[in-house]
């Protein structure tokens, strides 16, 4: 819904009600229609846009309040995201605009504070709720997507269940009016409609929202426990959207006795990162997985998949195993308490800081287990200056690909695979097979 506004269509509740209050003095030559005219004319007037992007905090851009909206402080909420609501008691009632249509520099972007009766001259309101996300990484890779977006479906889970009619994106304060397919299905899964990312189109001036909420440090502040119930509402409404009825069973009969069944997962990359020889990695698996009866192996390529394709198969697995990238941010469509087994080139524990971590922090606060990571010390070349250079050396050893040692993943996917097979025995001793219900019913109701 989109209202065009000029100053001469100004009218609203608040200035009715001034009226009321002039009229009802004794003062009759006071012209109070004038004199109100003026006043909303000042407060357009006065109506001052800062930029998007404040170049002065470059250095703690994710910091503190940001360089996006800088000026503007965050609510806190105990255990939750940090954001910030239009209009509020914060803003004093007052609406967000934006005039923000660069796409190179978001110091060129603008965002200003304005009272509904006093929007700036040719401002268009847009009706309904607007998310607007700033993110210092991007929108189409999935980790760094989820990332942003996960935010905000936390605060609709809490905050009545509101739908966005629209999103606003910006990366470094630039406009950015596309997502990836990944995360663009997953939010039309969670929200349940058509995720429109707003271009600015259709209008010369700023653009004004009745409502906007701004989500500018991603998961932020929000504790493991919020995080891992924003995880079970997008792990159930992704199941829901892409029609999976129901994982597989706990436990299969086999030769009258009851095991478990294990959904062994190879997620397998090209390019970057992948195995060296897949095959032999393959095969390392596929040994361990015949011994333990009820274990299935599934090979599988992302590239090959589609969204639903990548939520069905998540749903069956119950260890995932891949090397480090994107492809590892599925792991949260699998059940609570799987296990993740993540695998490394040469270089990246030496050189790649906290970005290795990303993935066992993400398996943490979904409710995963991350059985550790295995990380590959021989390579096909040596970064030619090591001590001169730190960076331009993990950039050297970034994209490699991962070998592999037979007797470590031998052993370690035998450990793996009899956890699982005791923990899914314990699960049907208890009578928890129940779980995929719960999460249709319960946990992806939202509020």
């Amino acid at each position: 819904m989109i209202i065009s506004t000029s100053s001469s269509s100004l009218t609203s509740w608040s200035l009715q009600q001034w009226k009321k209050v002039f009229k009802s003095t004794n003062i009759n030559h006071f012209n109070y229609s004038i004199e109100l005219e003026k006043m909303v004319s000042k407060l357009r007037d006065s109506v001052t846009f800062l930029p998007l992007k404040d170049i002065r905090f470059t250095k703690t851009a994710t910091k503190g309040n940001t360089w996006f909206m800088s000026s503007m402080n965050n609510t806190y909420e105990d255990d939750e995201v940090e954001y910030v609501y239009f209009p509020s008691e914060a803003s004093k009632g007052r609406l967000l605009c934006i005039m923000g249509r660069d796409t190179h520099y978001g110091e060129n972007n603008m965002y200003s504070l304005a009272w509904p009766e006093s929007l700036p001259a040719c401002a268009t309101l847009m009706g309904g709720l607007t998310f607007v996300s700033d993110t210092y990484y991007d929108y189409a890779n999935p980790f760094h997507a989820l990332a942003a977006m996960a935010p905000f479906v936390g605060w609709y889970k809490r905050k009545g269940c509101e739908k966005p009619t629209r999103w606003v994106l910006y990366h470094w304060g630039e406009l950015r009016t596309g997502m990836g397919s990944w995360i663009q299905n997953l939010m039309e899964a969670t929200f349940g409609g058509e995720v429109k990312v707003e271009g600015f189109e259709g209008g010369s001036g700023p653009f004004c929202f009745e409502k906007a909420l701004v989500m500018r440090h991603n998961f932020g502040r929000m504790g493991k426990g919020k995080r891992v119930e924003v995880y079970d509402l997008l792990r159930c409404k992704a199941r829901v959207y892409c029609n999976v009825t129901r994982p597989a069973r706990v436990v299969v009969e086999v030769k009258k006795k009851l095991v478990p069944t294990i959904g062994l997962t190879l997620l397998m990359r090209n390019g970057a990162r992948s195995f060296k020889n897949e095959t032999a990695v393959v095969e390392i698996f596929q040994r361990e997985c015949a011994r333990v009866e009820g274990c299935k192996l599934t090979v599988a390529h992302t590239k090959d998949l589609s969204f639903c394709n990548q939520v069905s198969l998540m749903s069956s697995t119950d260890i995932l195993v891949s090397p480090h990238g994107a492809q590892l941010t599925n792991m949260f469509f699998m059940d609570r308490n799987s296990s993740v087994m993540e695998f490394f080139p040469k270089g990246w524990l030496e050189l790649a800081g906290g970005g290795q971590y990303v993935y066992l922090w993400t398996a943490n606060l979904s409710g995963m287990r991350h059985e550790g990571a295995w990380r590959d010390q021989q390579g096909d070349k040596e970064c030619p200056h090591p001590q001169q250079d730190h960076l331009q050396c993990f950039y050297f050893y970034k994209d490699g690909q991962v070998g592999h040692n037979e007797t470590f993943f031998t052993e370690w996917s035998r450990r793996v695979i009899n956890q699982v097979r005791i923990r899914k025995l314990d699960q049907f001793s208890k009578s928890l097979d129940t779980e995929f219900q719960q999460l249709n019913s319960t946990v992806c109701a939202c509020g």
